[in-house]
């Protein structure tokens, strides 16, 4: 018989920590302070499945070469943590560093990246510039010829970047909270959260109420809609973000490439389907149908940059939510308001990337009471 990666629990009437939303950063939250802090009685609570969200509908792309010195901090963590995750976890992560490619088709957007490769340099992240002749040695698929309408000048490259099996990640982290006395308790939908004299007392669910100290929404595209239940108001602007994967192929494509001009990524699994991925909707919605106006578009950005997909197959395309801020930048914060209420969400398109550092890191912020050094 089969043994299950995570127990099912009958729902309590009281925790300690309760964590909304079944996703990475919620999973990667609980099993963080299982570990390393030993709270351990921990109910999360997912109104589907996990990794139902945006866990599981992302490209599984892996990188730290921003810009910033805060953002180059926070991912490099993160990749770190990913690096050692299969190993920590006993869990197949299907982790293929790759390579990543940033693509530049214009004078100012290598300048753009020629700068993110001197702040990457500074602080000690393998990512430098590679010339047209130097991409196609490495991408011999690609046209740098001056025929399309973007003819890539340059490229960043980050050696360390690469792809990761997004579902596996999730279990991973569900079996390794289980293993620490997590209850993961899904198809359980949050419908209020209690608040008595500025203090989170607790939480309503569609099966039963439960009392608790601290309440931790990490729902990434429903976050302002969980934050609406104790009339807090954050920037977050929910837009979905479309993907598909073709059929599979024999292997061509061994790195991740991305273009911000085109607004197209793409990479090939190890079963030889090649995921794809898009900038997000224009308009803000909560709708999860991918569209044909989608797949039109990417097909003619990614025919220009590699022809030789012209007759590859499409299996199927799907959609997911981001939560998106004015500055492109998260929220982890206790809200000042309610004692006992904490938010993590606003990663936009780069959530999955910063699962295990935004688990890692919010659960040292509930456990010690304060916003831990980078």
């Amino acid at each position: 018989m089969t043994q299950r990666m995570w127990q099912n629990h009958d729902l309590k009437k009281n925790y300690d920590v309760v964590i909304i939303g079944g996703g990475a950063h919620g999973l990667a939250t609980a099993y963080y302070l299982a570990k390393n802090h030993g709270i351990t009685d921990v109910a999360v609570l997912e109104q589907k499945f996990v990794g139902y969200g945006g866990s599981g509908r992302n490209t599984a792309i892996l990188r730290s070469n921003y810009r910033t010195e805060e953002g180059i901090k926070f991912y490099d963590q993160s990749l770190n943590l990913y690096e050692n995750l299969a190993g920590e976890l006993d869990f197949n992560l299907m982790f293929s560093q790759q390579g990543h490619f940033t693509l530049g088709h214009s004078t100012a957007a290598i300048s753009g990246l020629v700068t993110r490769a001197e702040n990457n340099k500074a602080l000690g992240i393998d990512s430098y510039m590679l010339e047209p002749k130097e991409i196609k040695k490495m991408l011999p698929e690609i046209d740098i010829t001056d025929h399309p309408r973007f003819p890539v000048h340059g490229a960043l490259f980050h050696p360390p970047g690469g792809i990761i099996r997004h579902d596996a990640v999730v279990w991973a982290y569900a079996r390794g909270a289980d293993r620490k006395g997590v209850q993961i308790h899904q198809m359980t939908e949050v419908q209020d959260i209690l608040v008595e004299n500025g203090k989170a007392t607790g939480v309503v669910t569609n099966r039963g109420t439960i009392n608790c100290n601290t309440v931790i929404s990490v729902v990434a595209g429903w976050s302002s809609e969980v934050c609406k239940k104790v009339n807090v108001k954050l920037p977050f602007v929910t837009h979905p973000l479309q993907a598909l994967v073709t059929q599979s192929y024999k292997p061509w494509l061994h790195h991740v490439v991305v273009s911000g001009t085109l607004h197209i990524y793409l990479s090939q699994t190890d079963r030889g389907e090649i995921v794809c991925g898009n900038g997000i909707d224009t308009y803000p919605h909560y709708g999860m149908r991918s569209t044909l106006g989608f797949l039109e578009s990417y097909a003619a950005h990614v025919l220009e940059l590699f022809p030789v997909l012209h007759n590859v197959a499409v299996q199927r395309q799907w959609a997911g939510l981001c939560d998106m801020t004015p500055d492109y930048s998260p929220i982890i914060s206790p809200i000042d308001e309610i004692d006992g209420f904490y938010v993590n969400g606003g990663w936009g398109t780069y959530g999955f990337k910063a699962s295990p550092a935004s688990g890692y890191n919010t659960a040292q912020m509930v456990a010690n009471g304060k916003a831990p050094e980078m």
